[in-house]
């Protein structure tokens, strides 16, 4: 029953009712544009009737089209899937082999992605690499086996199309029966959503690359005292400002033109998922997003966490999981006897979050935190080890040495080639980490001092044994590399509209690859075709992934199995880096007798 039908049949004045109606228009008059599976006041998707928005069986008709979208006071165009955002459910079967038929009503060139899936190449949907793209009017039909299960989703490959909104998710229920089923399920997609057309973005970012930061350190901030405000101290910004770096340059584009939602709904139209007490509900969670990081938690209720990237790990109980862009988490909670729980979505910045709500009935609106202080970047995030260094009593940085001078057996240049011969140095590489580390057991960036449990990568296990147990014969590295400055990213110093040669691979080898982050942000990398193991922990039961967030100043080792012949996309799903060129190709290739033969 819709908000009007229950107004009508009770007692509630005319003259309220429209004031109610235009409270909630930015939900209710955008009503239409939601899936009945995202709509506020679900039971869950366990057993979504006909007409939910709910897809399945081995043939499905898509149509990517365009629409109008409002939130938060903010309206728009949006990009939608069958009218809708987020996209329908796509719920599906491990064994079976399911053709979609995509068909484009745009005036521009589209396509999907099926993010996460292991599919034949031609099928993986990235124009220019995989297959010619949809063109206007055209009907590309993809089909391939499915075969593995869990929560993956799908978006756009072209253009800025994934941040307009063209997303939705997919669930892939095991062949046989599932030991991480629950009572109830519900499926949570994390998003950001501007007005402002992500080609405006990139061209503000161009000018200047703080365009959308409003949290940036004041005088009024250093004055009212550094410690207490959150900022940095007066030798610190004086560091800091020598390196020509900003303590506060966290997210490119932020809360002051985004609105940030959950299953396409912001906080005061409060998306809420039922729940009984005492149920053991699934929570399959797809950070969606175009450029933000989010921050997720339930206040009040443990998240167990039983699948990363759709694949099982070990159950790992935590309060916080940074979920980067394009990784998916399925968490497993257990309501106790309150009516309602807050679900929390907090922008890595922290300019902004977005509630949630799980509730024993609709109406309830569940008491949630306000947002925490902005975080602020470290030596750490340079790629700078601190240990040995020369530090005054304060545990500033000593600043009677210049910043490029040797440090504790150390370099401090921001900017040596010597560090990365791969490197192609030019304007595009404004910094090269001089020390990075393994951060994998760090907690990520903003919650490095949280009072709660936080998830890191080293506490994932995965459930199976690893696939191949091989030792790696190969290494690759690759560094990320920008100058933040000007917005240009790329990989070794290369944007991808430089046409570099591909990254290749004989098909079958045992490769490890380390991603080196020269960068102050985080980098969320995605590899097409494929999962890999983190280097982390002891060898057996290593998590399995195809997104790896990579922390500022950090590195990452991960083993890769070439198993997916042909040419793949792997690049960072910050859309906007993407596009700007951190990316790279893949090709996985038989040895040539083998080719012959």
């Amino acid at each position: 029953m819709s908000i009007f039908e229950t107004c009508a049949r009770s007692a509630v004045p005319r003259r309220k009712f429209l004031a109610m109606g235009g409270a909630l228009a930015g939900s209710v008059g955008m009503a239409g544009l939601f899936p009945a599976w995202a709509r506020s006041g679900t039971g869950g998707i366990a057993h979504a009737s006909a007409g939910s928005g709910v897809l399945s069986g081995d043939t499905i008709a898509l149509q990517i089209g365009q629409s109008h979208f409002a939130t938060g006071g903010r309206t728009g165009h949006a990009v939608t899937v069958n009218g809708t955002l987020p996209a329908p459910l796509l719920r599906l079967r491990e064994g079976q082999t399911v053709r979609i038929a995509v068909t484009n009503r745009l005036r521009e060139q589209s396509s999907i992605h099926w993010h996460g899936l292991l599919v034949p190449f031609q099928m993986d949907g990235v124009p220019g690499i995989s297959f010619p793209g949809i063109d206007p009017g055209e009907t590309f039909s993809y089909e391939f086996p499915l075969t593995h299960s869990g929560t993956f989703w799908y978006h756009s490959h072209s253009g800025m199309q994934e941040a307009e909104g063209l997303f939705g998710p997919i669930v892939i229920d095991p062949a046989g029966e599932d030991p991480l089923a629950g009572e109830r399920e519900h499926v949570l997609v994390l998003s950001d959503w501007s007005p402002l057309h992500p080609h405006e973005q990139m061209r503000r970012l161009k000018m200047m690359s703080g365009y959308f930061n409003r949290q940036k350190q004041t005088l009024a901030g250093l004055m009212a005292g550094a410690k207490a405000n959150g900022d940095q101290s007066l030798p610190d910004r004086l560091a800091w400002g020598q390196m020509r770096m900003d303590a506060t340059d966290i997210s490119d584009v932020t809360g002051s033109t985004y609105s940030f939602l959950i299953n396409g709904h912001g906080t005061a139209e409060n998306w809420t998922g039922l729940f009984a007490t005492g149920e053991r509900v699934r929570l399959r969670v797809i950070n969606a997003s175009s450029m933000t990081n989010f921050n997720f938690r339930i206040p009040g209720l443990p998240l167990t966490v039983v699948a990363a990237d759709g694949n099982p790990v070990q159950p790992v109980e935590t309060d916080e999981v940074q979920i980067a862009i394009a990784e998916t988490y399925d968490f497993v909670v257990t309501p106790g006897e309150a009516e309602s729980y807050a679900v929390i979505a907090e922008a890595l910045d922290r300019s902004g979050q977005v509630r949630a709500t799980l509730a024993q009935r609709m109406g309830l609106v569940a008491a949630f935190p306000q947002i925490r202080k902005r975080p602020l970047l470290t030596m750490r995030d340079m790629g700078m080890d601190m240990s040995g260094m020369d530090m005054g009593e304060a545990g500033e940085i000593d600043l009677s040495k210049p910043a490029n001078a040797d440090m504790g057996g150390h370099s401090m240049k921001m900017r040596d080639a010597s560090v990365a011969p791969s490197v192609k140095m030019g304007p595009g590489v404004a910094t090269l980490a001089p020390m990075p580390v393994d951060r994998l057991a760090d907690r990520p960036t903003g919650l490095e001092d949280a009072d709660h449990r936080v998830l890191t990568y080293a506490d994932l296990r995965s459930r199976d044994p690893n696939p191949d147990p091989r030792v790696p014969t190969r290494e690759v590295e690759v560094h990320l590399t920008a100058n933040m400055e000007r917005y240009m990213w790329s990989m070794d110093g290369v944007a991808m509209s430089e046409n570099p040669a591909p990254i290749p691979f004989r098909l079958g080898e045992r490769v490890r690859v380390t991603l080196i982050n020269d960068t102050m942000m985080p980098h969320p990398i995605h590899l097409h075709g494929h999962f890999f193991e983190l280097v982390q922990g002891e060898p057996g039961h290593r998590v399995r992934k195809h997104t790896v967030n990579v922390l500022p100043g950090g590195k990452v080792a991960f083993d890769l199995t070439a198993d997916g012949e042909g040419d793949w996309a792997f690049h960072c799903h910050m859309l906007l880096h993407m596009h700007a060129g951190m990316m790279r190709v893949v090709t996985v290739r038989r040895e040539q007798a083998e080719r012959q033969g």
